[in-house]
């Protein structure tokens, strides 16, 4: 996956205290996303918009608020958040992915 002609937020989104990273980026259309990284760990985020998120290397269990049930992802797969919601992420080897949101 790459993106062409995108401008480059240069100041990092840090996250569980330096664990989650990650950089945006604004397409040409305007859309927002994020490229990052996450740590061996377990997290929690909360969404204002939907997102949907491309796990680009590595594996992980994802829970969807209100889903009550745990999903494995992996480096080609992706999952939706629905806005005004929140997820659980459990990361047991160094995870890539881009956050697409809207």
């Amino acid at each position: 996956m790459s993106f062409k002609n995108v401008e480059v937020k240069t100041r990092a989104n840090i996250y569980h205290e330096g664990r989650v990273t990650s950089r945006s980026i604004i397409t040409p259309d305007g859309e927002m996303k994020t490229l990052g990284i996450m740590l061996p760990g377990t997290y929690r985020f909360s969404t204002e918009a939907p997102e949907r998120i491309d796990i680009t290397q590595g594996h992980c269990r994802v829970k969807v608020s209100g889903s009550g049930a745990w999903s494995d992802y992996e480096a080609g797969d992706s999952f939706t958040v629905p806005g005004s919601s929140h997820f659980e992420i459990e990361v047991d080897d160094l995870l890539d992915y881009v956050c697409h949101f809207g």
